[in-house]
């Protein structure tokens, strides 16, 4: 053992307690002490801070830490203050100092006290700084979140792109240190370049946290009682919900208050007081749940949360490993569970309209990414990792069989010659197509792009059209994984064929295909699509049984089924089983009006049913809705009673026209009457009228995509919303 080594141990051990390094820390800090450029790529918890705290403590001079977040940067401090006699062992420099205590970090530095200086980007900048930084010795300069000088990381600060030029300025032969705990291929190749460290040193970590599971469900109607039902059956562990505002944040907390839940919000908009306080409460336990926007988390150290669930599909792969990073930091279970719509993504598309072109074709390209990840049905940590530029095996990998998909494995098929149809279509065109034009020239559908090349014309255009489009998303996506095809970000996602392809294309071999999955939009009206998977699920020999029922019950009544009950109420039903009439009034889209008027029948049958089959209920899915939603309710009927214009009474809530037509449509569908005949009779004529009321009565279903094709563009989508309305309540309540 090298004297070297024996002073790393005997340093560790000595300022921060620990007797062996982790990972791949040793050799990042020996790169450091002997001065040479290094690049550190390390998930988060991996313990990357402490790879240039060390080397700082040990050599002689300041080491400068740039890094973007003022909380972190605090959080550092003390935690190195802790370890030290010297107050100014480590110092902040930024914009909230001031006069005197700028003074005191000058005078420490000066005299060799302090040996970390944090800074954020834009404190460099200034003149005086920079000119007091020449006349010190600097040890090396760290840049925390390298990912943030890159466009194509998740989260770009244009302020980072000028660090070269300013450490140029303090000094000529700075070793420069760039740490980062997200970086794919692409993000890595432009921190070496812009900060001009082609030759440094680069370690790189695995990217793999074999303790976490990964789960994705449909994101429908009834996502709360989902978040509610999976956060009961894991009591009294810690956990995090992101959303993605700040009014989701404050509903969602209220709705798990409610149900019994410990929970606290934590967003920006909420004051610096109570933000500290509810923080404090979750690292203390006083509360087991948080739900935030993504401000929250950064530089959370909390080992022990057991899950962190998306309420919304974040914007990156990155921004999923990250935030999902924070479960399971002591290696103990993880559980991390996202509800995936299409619609979230399309919001977020709209978010981006706006932002200069460039930017939002790498928004569009990372929000692909996140689509692609939803809807495979391979192995998810695979995706990942393959995302991060690392191989994974799941046969022999750590962690391989913790996911949703390799637990409930779909069904997979041969597709050779369709991988073979789909690399030959890459090489055809000249490989200068994205995903979307690929699989445009594969079923036959041209664009103003595939136009423009002419593709449409060549004789392999169509070669795929006996197959759905989706069918080769999906075959896109595995392919791409199994290294056969590339994509090109430089060029904001442009596929070309790989060697490995080339070589598929002479000699094809076996390629299993599985089957992705498909989260039809329908889905949004189900219930609890996503209870199957936490509790026992639906039950389908009732639901049928309910459907039967339901049936002759219209039939008596002279109703369509639909009248009685909808689908997603029979499903809910078949969950929680029901056995009085207070119970029924609790199930999805059923009221007490409702069910005083249809349930005895359906109570009789869920009761039996029960006892037959020794059905255990459970007794916790009853979920209570807040306060503030019975309230609007109330405001609502008030106000329809009052024949109020429906315009004005939704802008006093402050709520968007289709909000408002939802909220009336929960009402009625709940058994409440609500009269709105003084409103349909400004927009419908009598024969209109008349037309509606025939369809309805007659039709299978209520969904209005059904009455918009029946029609055909005689009705628009709001006014055939509304004499639903009014039909339901009048026909069903």
């Amino acid at each position: 053992m090298s004297s070297e080594e024996i002073d790393l141990h005997a340093s560790l051990k000595k300022y921060f307690g620990f007797s062996q390094f982790k990972g791949l820390q040793e050799d990042v800090i020996k790169s450091i002490i002997e001065g040479k450029h290094t690049f550190v790529i390390m998930p988060t918890g991996g313990g990357k801070s402490l790879c240039y705290q060390l080397p700082a403590l040990i050599k002689d001079g300041t080491a400068i830490v740039v890094s973007p977040l003022i909380a972190l940067m605090k959080n550092q401090v003390d935690a190195l203050r802790g370890i030290s006699k010297e107050n100014g062992i480590a110092h902040v420099l930024n914009s909230s100092l001031n006069k005197g205590e700028i003074k005191q970090v000058k005078e420490d530095i000066t005299n060799g006290v302090t040996k970390l200086l944090y800074v954020a980007p834009e404190s460099l900048t200034k003149e005086e700084n920079v000119e007091f930084l020449r006349s010190q010795k600097i040890s090396f300069v760290a840049i925390d979140e390298a990912h943030c000088i890159s466009e194509w990381g998740h989260d770009f600060r244009p302020e980072y792109r000028n660090l070269r030029q300013i450490i140029k300025r303090i000094g000529d032969d700075i070793p420069i240190i760039a740490v980062t705990a997200t970086a794919t291929p692409k993000v890595q190749e432009d921190i070496m370049k812009n900060l001009g460290m082609s030759g440094a040193n680069a370690f790189k970590a695995s990217f793999n946290r074999p303790n976490l599971y990964y789960e994705i469900r449909p994101k429908t109607k009834n996502v709360d009682a989902d978040i509610i039902r999976f956060v009961k059956q894991n009591q009294g562990k810690s956990g995090i919900i992101y959303c993605l505002s700040r009014k989701r944040v404050e509903e969602l907390a209220q709705v798990l208050q409610v149900n019994g839940i410990s929970a606290v919000p934590y967003h920006a908009g909420l004051d610096a007081k109570s933000r500290v306080k509810h923080q404090d409460m979750f690292l203390m336990e006083d509360v087991d749940v948080v739900v935030a926007t993504i401000a929250f988390g950064m530089g959370i150290d909390k080992p022990d949360v057991r899950f962190v669930i998306h309420h919304d599909i974040p914007k990156s792969i990155e921004s999923y490993y990250q935030e999902t990073g924070r479960a399971g930091r002591d290696g103990g279970e993880g559980h991390c569970l996202a509800y995936y719509s299409y619609k979230d993504i399309e919001k977020l598309e709209k978010f981006m309209s706006g932002k200069p072109v460039a930017e939002q074709e790498i928004g569009h390209a990372l929000l692909q990414e996140v689509v692609a990840y939803a809807e495979t049905s391979m192995s998810r940590r695979k995706f990942i990792l393959h995302y991060f530029g690392e191989e994974f095996d799941n046969e022999t990998g750590e962690g391989g069989d913790l996911d949703d998909n390799v637990r409930n494995p779909k069904k997979k098929h041969e597709a050779q010659d369709d991988v073979v149809k789909l690399l030959e279509v890459v090489d055809k065109t000249g490989a200068i197509y994205k995903g979307k034009e690929l699989v445009f020239t594969l079923v036959g559908k041209s664009n103003a792009i595939i136009s423009s090349h002419k593709t449409d014309t060549d004789a392999y255009f169509g070669c795929g059209k006996d197959k759905e489009s989706s069918y080769w998303k999906a075959l896109l996506r595995q392919v791409l994984v199994a290294g056969y095809l590339r994509k090109d970000i430089e060029t904001y996602g442009v596929i070309k064929l790989t060697p490995k392809g080339t070589d598929f294309i002479k000699n094809p071999e076996s390629f299993m295909m599985t089957e992705d999955h498909a989260y039809d939009e329908s889905a949004d009206a189900v219930a609890v699509a996503s209870g199957a998977k936490a509790g026992g699920g639906t039950d389908p020999k009732l639901v049928a049984m309910l459907k039967d029922l339901r049936k002759k019950v219209g039939k008596r009544k002279g109703v369509p089924p639909y009248i009685v009950f909808q689908d997603p109420s029979l499903e809910d039903m078949a969950i929680k089983y029901p056995t009085s009439i207070e119970e029924l009034a609790n199930v999805f889209g059923v009221g007490e009006g409702k069910a005083k008027k249809y349930g005895r029948e359906f109570i009789e049958l869920i009761t039996a049913y029960v006892e037959e089959n020794d059905i255990l209920k459970p007794d916790d899915l009853v979920v209570k809705s807040t306060g503030s939603n019975s309230g609007l309710k109330l405001y609502i009927i008030q106000n329809v009673d009052r024949k109020l214009p429906l315009d004005d009474i939704a802008s006093a809530k402050g709520l968007e026209m289709p909000e408002f037509v939802k909220e009336m449509e929960a009402i009625v569908y709940s058994g409440t009457k609500l009269n709105i005949n003084y409103w349909i009779e400004d927009i419908l004529d009598e024969d209109q009228q008349e037309e509606l009321h025939e369809y309805f009565l007659e039709a299978e279903t209520d969904k209005i995509e059904a009455a918009l094709d029946e029609f055909d563009g005689d009705y628009d989508e709001d006014e055939l919303r509304l004499y639903r309305i009014k039909f339901i309540s009048e026909v069903a309540n």
